[in-house]
């Protein structure tokens, strides 16, 4: 099995409840802006510059479920697009963590611009995407530099350890993404991983303002663990980033993942989390913050 095979709702209030926002990209605007697409395609409108991050284009249903996980009878994406494509792919650059297809599918390599920047986790992702016919891929790392703002490239784990024993070389290299800039808030994008040291390091070393995780709860028939974070780590978050807003991503959208919004609301609630502080957007809801 290959790597890539593991794998409709209005745009709603901001999270204070203030209304609708459309993408701005005014550089006198000091707020992040984020907004969740479907599944883990977010778009993050960071001091100035509009990114698209792990961008699942296809229309609902266009491919099988992903083989060996849980209810792979489903066909993937669960969902349509909450807008229409064109107005998804308006961006100055795109990021992608890892080239699974939830994150970076057919459609995406078909349609989006071939001059478009794009960030690549390591060498053999960008020599994957240069294939496609895109002219400017380029590979995050610490200190990586657009338009003034810093990218700097986290790391991650696609399960616990036990599940990347067995299926480690189909689950293959995953990261996270952090923007940066002087007198801006600073955005922490994990990825497909599990809670780790690789996550709690990243929290102590950039103190984000931001922190955005995968919260799927996705599973591989099989095995006990998940393959990505699911209430109890953002949970974890919330604590060790007592001062960061939190959201919760990477829900209804593929057949493997077994957390649902309402399940992960019910949580928040359960727990007494600040509903201002940890937010559980639908696909095309826009956050200010």
């Amino acid at each position: 099995m290959n790597p890539s095979d593991l794998f409709h709702t209005p745009l709603a209030a901001d999270a204070l409840g203030a209304g609708t926002h459309k993408a701005e990209t005014s550089t006198t605007d000091q707020t992040v802006q984020v907004q969740q697409i479907r599944n883990a395609t977010l778009k993050v409108t960071y001091a100035g510059a509009t990114y698209l991050i792990d961008p699942l284009l296809a229309e609902k249903g266009a491919y099988p479920g992903f083989a060996g996980t849980c209810n792979s009878h489903l066909r993937n994406p669960l969902v349509e697009l909450p807008l229409p494509l064109e107005e998804v792919m308006k961006a100055d650059a795109v990021i992608v963590t890892h080239t699974h297809l939830d994150h970076w599918d057919d459609v995406a390599r078909q349609r989006l611009p071939k001059g478009v920047p794009i960030f690549a986790q390591d060498e053999q992702d960008a020599a994957s995407i240069r294939q496609d016919g895109f002219t400017d891929v380029r590979v995050l790392g610490e200190h990586t530099m657009f338009n003034g703002t810093r990218l700097s490239k986290t790391g991650g784990q696609h399960g616990d350890d036990k599940t990347m024993v067995v299926a480690g070389k189909l689950l293959g290299s995953v990261s996270g993404v952090v923007f940066q800039r002087p007198g801006r808030k600073t955005v922490y994008v994990a990825g497909d991983t599990v809670w780790n040291q690789q996550v709690e390091d990243a929290l102590k070393q950039y103190m984000p303002d931001v922190i955005i995780l995968n919260t799927g709860y996705a599973r591989i028939e099989g095995l006990e663990g998940a393959i990505i974070m699911g209430k109890e780590d953002l949970s974890r978050a919330y604590q060790a980033a007592p001062r960061a807003t939190v959201i919760g991503t990477h829900m209804e959208a593929v057949n493997h993942g077994m957390q649902t919004r309402q399940e992960l609301r019910d949580f928040i609630a359960e727990k007494g989390m600040d509903p201002q502080r940890v937010l559980v957007p639908a696909d095309g809801e826009t956050y200010r913050l």
